[in-house]
């Protein structure tokens, strides 16, 4: 049991509180780790729930720990500042933050392209694309899933340079579009499937942010259109530039 002074003039919810922090910041508790249960916790420090949940609400406020209804209260994530602009790269945005980025690919299948598709890439329906899905980690821990489509014939060696290099940036500049720039990102929130919660190591309550997204190369021609899901509560999503785009969604 942790002892609680009950005379030094703090309340008790209070050094509950501080305890706990002080914890969660030397990383007794990592980020993403459950706490123990609240039976737990007032057997720990001898008081009842009450006083218990005063002592977590504190750290909610605080944005240490979010509380899952059903589930318990968890330590909060380090969220990403995530970087949108003209130039906008995962690994580079990662980075940034001294984290560690890493990608893994989940299918990879050339096929024609749908009529939607096709509108965006610029391209007549039934020409031929890649639909690559990947999976992006922040310190080996799932941030994005995403389906990416591209033309077929702009990116031969698409499946080799990306199993060697796990960087859809490399992949670009293996076949001549280093300077690629986002011209369209569009984002709206829903609540994951089952396989997208899956994937992402989150359960199907909290929702995620549906990113839409088309990169050009330097001369505008659409060389991909991404449709990302992000675990909302895990990075925070940040404009720099907007660039005139919105006529690759005509018609939405």
């Amino acid at each position: 049991m942790t002892a609680i002074d009950r005379d030094s003039g703090l309340a008790v919810w209070r050094q509950i509180e501080e305890t706990l922090a002080e914890e969660i910041r030397s990383r007794r508790w990592t980020e993403g780790q459950r706490l123990p249960t609240e039976a737990e916790l007032s057997q720990r420090f001898g008081v009842n729930r009450h006083t218990l949940r005063r002592a977590v609400s504190a750290l909610v406020d605080r944005g240490l720990v979010r509380v899952e209804q059903g589930r318990g209260a968890f330590v909060r994530e380090n969220v990403l500042e995530y970087l949108v602009g003209q130039r906008t790269r995962f690994t580079e945005n990662v980075r940034r933050a001294n984290r560690s980025a890493s990608g893994r690919l989940l299918s990879f299948k050339r096929m024609r392209a749908p009529k939607d598709v096709a509108e965006v890439l610029r391209l007549t329906p039934g020409t031929a694309v890649l639909q690559v899905e990947t999976v992006n980690q922040v310190d080996d821990r799932p941030l994005s899933v995403g389906a990416h489509w591209f033309p077929a014939k702009r990116f031969p060696d698409f499946q080799e340079v990306y199993d060697a290099t796990h960087s859809i940036t490399r992949v670009m500049e293996h076949h001549g579009i280093p300077n690629y720039a986002r011209a369209v990102t569009k984002v709206t929130a829903r609540m994951p499937d089952v396989t997208e919660a899956e994937v992402l190591g989150q359960p199907r309550n909290r929702p995620v942010l549906y990113v839409e997204a088309v990169n050009v190369d330097p001369d505008g021609v659409p060389v991909q259109l991404s449709h990302v899901r992000y675990a909302a509560d895990r990075f925070q999503m940040v404009f720099e530039t907007l660039s005139e785009g919105a006529k690759y969604f005509e018609g939405d």
